[in-house]
């Protein structure tokens, strides 16, 4: 290993690829109704965290408010964003309904807890800008 290079817990290492992804993920409620307490939302993300252990995938970060939540997830590549984003809305709306089913019913009607959308963000590392001053920086050959 290079003596230039510092451990760092967040970078993860694979056989063909050394890597740091993290994504900044917010989930709301169908109708933007606003059903979490903070039983719920406490519930909600040990539900999370087992999803993510699953898919090899950290919950760096969880918390909320009445009518979305927040997740902080750092994933391997090999990790369609997307997938992981249908298994832990689909699991904790299982589990949320089958635990607080009286509760939930007085916000949310049908059979859907989670609005179909959602908000997906890269995040870490260095500024866009600074990338983008790094990469026109490099020298090319003559």
């Amino acid at each position: 290993m290079s003596p230039r290079w510092e451990s760092d817990p967040n970078i993860r290492r694979g056989g063909t690829v050394v890597q740091t992804l993290h994504a900044h993920l917010v989930f709301t409620p169908r109708y933007r109704r606003g059903p979490f307490t903070d039983e719920m939302l406490t519930r909600c993300e040990e539900v999370m965290r087992a999803v993510c252990a699953d898919f090899e995938t950290e919950l760096v970060e969880f918390n909320g408010e009445r009518d979305h939540v927040h997740l902080l997830v750092h994933h391997p590549p090999k990790v369609a964003l997307s997938r992981l984003v249908g298994s832990l809305k689909g699991v904790s709306a299982r589990r949320l309904r089958q635990e607080f089913p009286d509760h939930i019913r007085t916000y949310l009607w049908g059979a859907h807890f989670w609005s179909p959308s959602y908000f997906a963000a890269s995040c870490g590392g260095a500024p866009l800008g600074i990338i983008k001053e790094y990469i026109e920086q490099q020298k090319r050959p003559n």
